[in-house]
């Protein structure tokens, strides 16, 4: 059944008996009469159709905004849309709506979206790295030919950026210039003859390339906006050959940070989708050889590598607090100095920054601080006040796997020899030079037997970052603890035991918690809660939990976990208005979308309508539905819990 109604009195109306709390959602927590009569609202005088209960309310209230926002008077109101199971709505939203929404290009057309920074409110700036004097050329013509954007273009300087230039341009904050096609043009007379290559940002107050999250947002595009996931690859190559590295994002205030390392990880998964194309095995090679570049400049060299161990650590160059955090965020940093110095929290954070103060406490702090937001895991206390001096499991996991896919690819699709052109050689070697795959077989055997001997505890059956200063094993337990067995650097006593031992220490009602309770301690004033510990939960952690008990044959275990976090994210989706945002309390199922820790949760930001979702979120919900049975979609769909989906002999996993 359908219904046309007029948009704005429904709306207003609904809203007015609906939503009671006045929030611009209808959710569990409004005391409305919980039934509308649409038919009220329509020249066919349908007076029966009556729209019931807090799910269908919102999603009433989603198609009339959705109507209203492109200027409809009048809509058709579909009966099974309304009704339609709120695991099948996320998935269709998702694929039809969400990543589109989310989805950018920085060109001509896509600068004046791409460009703008919720956390900085700066002018648009965008600044060209030294070896792409064409996209300077075209932005200068941008610049001229639309003064009223006041586009300001800039080069970065030539040679290796340091801590002072990076925190010298923080003033004059701009987003850093990504690939453009077609990559053979210099500099073109017509500078729209450029575009630029698109990419996903993960939403809310982040409108930029992060690239873990993009990897893992690329997971969940791969049936349905490959030519995104194609330009992902593209720009993250991009970054290397022009900013040393992938960077924690696009933005001039992160040239010093990278972040975890996907890229080989992603470019194989590209090439599965596409090796049937022309160019399919060259786009491959050059994602090899730009992360054989990063892997050597970056990960295993001086200062990330720490030598002794032979294990790397995340630790980047840069000076002062992070400038895209608000000074609140490091209350429990600079409160004894702001009383030290007879200042404000604004005003000691101020003058650490330009120099006026020299604390070299804090210069430690922020050391470890910059080298936690390097590793994604920004913020929790298995790193916090260490990071830099820890070889994680996490980064050495992800270089296991790097060393894993080089190998690989030479020797399957390569002829065993990769020849290594001029603009992809490091330091000390020829262009041209030709590596074979054991080289990198046998950098992968010294990376396991470093696993083996400083990150693997037999006697607590898990695995724990090192610390490279104090040449003790950590003792924080983690959701990364499953990472060797996503990239299959455990064997399978190492993966039995994990499984007995730090699966129960971590899992929840939603899935598993970042960190165990013992890790993040008491909470206090001087211990906030922190978002990337208990009882948080994050879609990376899930993803590569589950991928990593399937490799090593527990699939009951990853059925069970890929349906709690499933059935958590469509209780939430619809219970509160469709929310589906950054991350969760994975603890209960009432209000697991509420998490206040640090600067809140990204995806919760909307009224009438959510319009993005959060990106490794959306991902992780098409990802972990392709896991699940049909048995067990039926039961998601019609919201049991595990416990009562596997009481009648369901099995979660496919």
């Amino acid at each position: 059944m359908s219904i046309s109604v007029e948009v704005d009195r429904a709306m207003q109306d609904l809203l007015q008996h609906e939503d009671t709390d006045h929030d611009g959602l209808i959710t569990v927590d409004d005391q409305g009469p919980k039934d509308f009569p649409l038919g009220n609202y329509s020249h066919q005088r349908e007076t029966d159709f009556a729209v019931r209960g807090v799910y269908q309310l919102s999603n009433l209230l989603q198609d009339l905004f959705l109507a209203q926002k492109r200027n409809l008077k009048t809509v058709t109101i579909e009966r099974p849309q309304l009704e339609e199971s709120p695991a099948h709505r996320l998935v269709r939203l998702i694929k039809t709506s969400w990543w589109d929404n989310l989805t950018r290009r920085i060109d001509a057309e896509g600068i004046e979206r791409a460009a703008p920074d919720p956390k900085m409110k700066d002018a648009p700036r965008i600044y060209i790295p030294p070896g792409a004097p064409e996209q300077f050329a075209y932005y200068s013509q941008v610049a001229k030919e639309r003064p009223a954007m006041g586009l300001d273009v800039q080069w970065l300087p030539q040679g290796k950026l340091t801590a002072d230039f990076i925190q010298g341009i923080n003033h004059k904050p701009g987003v850093l210039a990504l690939d453009m096609g077609p990559p053979q043009l210099k500099v073109p007379a017509d500078p729209k003859q450029l575009e630029g290559f698109p990419f996903i940002v993960p939403g809310g107050c982040f409108n930029e390339l992060y690239n873990w999250d993009a990897c893992f947002c690329a997971l969940g595009m791969l049936d349905t906006h490959l030519h995104v996931v194609k330009g992902i690859v593209k720009n993250l190559i991009f970054e290397i050959k022009h900013y040393g590295k992938m960077l924690n994002a696009n933005r001039s205030y992160y040239l010093g940070r990278a972040q975890p390392p996907f890229l080989t990880w992603l470019a194989l998964k590209v090439f599965e989708r596409t090796k049937h194309e022309p160019d399919a095995l060259e786009n491959l090679k050059f994602a090899i050889l730009a992360a054989r570049k990063e892997y050597h400049e970056c990960w295993t060299s001086i200062p990330r590598l720490d030598e002794r161990s032979g294990l790397s650590r995340y630790r980047p160059i840069g000076k002062g607090s992070p400038p895209e955090c608000r000074p609140i965020v490091f209350t429990h940093v600079f409160t004894s100095y702001a009383e030290k110095y007879g200042m404000n929290l604004k005003e000691v954070h101020d003058a650490y920054n330009d120099g006026t103060i020299i604390e070299p406490d804090l210069d430690i702090f922020f050391d470890h601080d910059r080298a936690v937001r390097e590793s994604g895991h920004d913020t929790s206390n298995r790193v916090e006040g260490v990071c830099a001096d820890l070889a994680t499991v996490d980064l050495n996991c992800l270089l296991y796997q790097i060393e894993n896919d080089i190998c690989f690819v030479i020797e399957k699709y390569l002829g065993d020899g990769l020849v290594v052109p001029s603009e992809f050689t490091v330091t000390g070697e020829k262009a041209d030079m030709i590596e074979s795959s054991r080289v990198w077989c046998e950098r992968r055997s010294k990376r396991k037997a470093a696993i083996d001997k400083y990150l693997w505890n037999d006697e607590k059956g898990m695995y724990f970052d090192y610390n490279t200063l104090t040449r003790q094993q950590s003792t924080a337990e983690s959701a990364t603890c499953l990472w060797p067995l996503w990239c299959g650097a455990a064997d399978s006593l190492q993966a039995a035991q994990v499984v007995k031992r730090g699966i129960p220490k971590l899992e929840c009602i939603g899935g598993l918690s970042s960190t165990s309770p013992e890790t993040r301690g008491t909470v206090s004033a001087s211990n906030p809660q922190k978002q990337w510990d208990y009882p948080y939960g994050w879609a990376p952690h899930q993803i590569l939990a589950w991928d990593g008990l399937k490799r090593y044959g527990y699939h009951d275990e990853a059925g069970r976990l890929l349906y709690r976090w499933l059935h958590m994210m469509t209780r939430t989706f619809q219970d509160w208005n469709g929310t589906v945002c950054e991350k969760y309390d994975v603890t209960q199922l009432e209000r697991s979308h509420e998490v206040e820790a640090e600067y809140g949760n990204q995806g919760r930001d909307f009224k009438y309508a959510p319009q993005e979702g959060f990106g490794w979120t959306n991902a992780s919900y098409i990802y972990g539905t392709s896991l699940l049975s049909e048995d067990a979609k039926a039961a998601l769909a019609q919201g049991l819990f595990y416990e009562e989906f596997t009481e009648s002999g369901g099995k979660a996993h496919l």
